[in-house]
């Protein structure tokens, strides 16, 4: 997954539903670690202003 920083808002949204804690939240911004991330999806599914895409 990856993150669009001029997007994202950091509203915690894909931080609240990722099952494995992929997601980190410091100094206003947003990381995914990849080595955790399962990438189940959820979320590029709940990011309100669609700033997560998948990382190809």
């Amino acid at each position: 997954m990856k993150i669009n920083r001029e997007l994202c808002d950091v509203c915690g949204t894909c931080v609240s539903v990722c099952p494995v804690d992929a997601i980190i939240v410091s100094e206003f911004k947003v990381d995914i670690d990849n080595m955790k991330c399962i990438n189940c999806l959820n979320c590029l599914k709940v990011c309100p202003i669609k700033a997560i895409t998948e990382d190809k």
